[in-house]
């Protein structure tokens, strides 16, 4: 007859060759070697707490500048994928103490994987009110576009996302497992490629812009926004913009090479590689979103601009003490 420590070695060699099949109440850190968890670690507690940290206070910076500026849309999304964020790293946590745990690690995977759709729909919601600033006439497309577009194809990965993360934790067969970790991927490849459709058509309208000011062409822009677009913030904030994409997209393809070979994978289990291209990366990029927060940069031409190009078309070049505003902001 078996007994218990028998039958405890059984389990644990059956996890051993399947992890996502492992019974997290049979393993703990006193009774399981790490290799049989669902990562061949135990993430780093002081690490993942200063990451979720700094995520509570760009949260609550996000919340006062969106709430006293007025940018709800934009303060929604972006709130929106820094809880994402902060339940992330809660579930890192939640690793630390129990490694054997699928839900636990549910709890980092899907929110963490997630999130930055989320981000870059505050992206976009800019871009648009910027080419409205800029010159919408040197756009391809009109700037309300942009917002539907793109916010359209983030929506359309965290749907990929949030059922490749559902299939994930309700699959208690490897295949189930990996199912939902191949759905997930999909939805992290949909948000590269719409991030370089992105990136070409903002270059391309940076580009039009560049040439028709070379050739003493700029005329087609509204003089409301005649002392916005001089102000040196804004350019800043343009390139802010850029930075934080960059590092979004830089962190998502990091994301699918970490899961395009399942769990098990190396890269799946190197914690050192995710501290570096995940937390930091949109640390920094929300930390550019929150510093150049658009309601510091447009202030009261934020609802203007986001009226696009039919309210510049309609002729309103706006009041003189929305002018006076933005002069005495900077």
């Amino acid at each position: 007859m078996m007994n218990a420590s028998n039958i405890l070695n059984l389990v644990v060699r059956e996890a051993s060759k399947n992890k996502t099949t492992a019974k997290p109440f049979r393993c703990t850190v006193d009774t399981c070697p790490l290799e049989y968890a669902i990562i061949n670690y135990q993430p780093n507690f002081a690490c993942n707490t200063i990451y979720g940290v700094c995520f509570v206070i760009l949260f609550f910076a996000q919340l006062f500048f969106g709430i006293r500026k007025k940018t709800w849309t934009y303060m929604s999304a972006v709130c929106l994928g820094i809880f994402g964020e902060i339940v992330g790293y809660i579930g890192r946590l939640m690793l630390h103490k129990n490694p054997f745990d699928m839900n636990n690690f549910l709890v980092y995977l899907v929110p963490l994987t997630i999130a930055p759709a989320l981000l870059t729909g505050g992206i976009y919601v800019c871009l648009s009110r910027v080419i409205v600033v800029v010159g919408a006439d040197y756009s391809r497309i009109k700037p309300k576009m942009y917002t539907y577009i793109f916010v359209g194809c983030d929506l359309l990965s965290l749907i990929l996302q949030s059922i490749g993360g559902a299939i994930a934790s309700m699959g208690g067969k490897k295949e189930a497992t990996d199912l939902g970790v191949h759905i997930m991927i999909a939805g992290l490849i949909s948000q590269i490629v719409s991030m370089i459709i992105f990136f070409v058509l903002w270059g391309d309208f940076v580009l039009r812009v560049r040439k028709a000011k070379a050739a003493g062409n700029l005329d087609a822009r509204a003089p409301l926004y005649d002392t916005l677009r001089a102000i040196n913030f804004f350019h800043l904030f343009q390139w802010s913009l850029f930075l934080a994409t960059l590092l979004i997209f830089i962190r998502s393809v990091y994301r699918v090479a970490e899961l395009w070979n399942g769990f098990s994978s190396h890269l799946a289990n190197d914690e050192v590689t995710f501290m570096i291209f995940e937390g930091p990366m949109i640390i920094a990029a929300v930390t550019l979103m929150t510093v150049f927060h658009p309601g510091r940069v447009f202030d009261d031409l934020w609802i203007a601009a986001g009226k696009g190009y039919r309210f510049m078309r309609q002729g309103d070049t706006g009041s003189t003490d929305k002018v006076e505003v933005i002069q005495r902001n900077w």
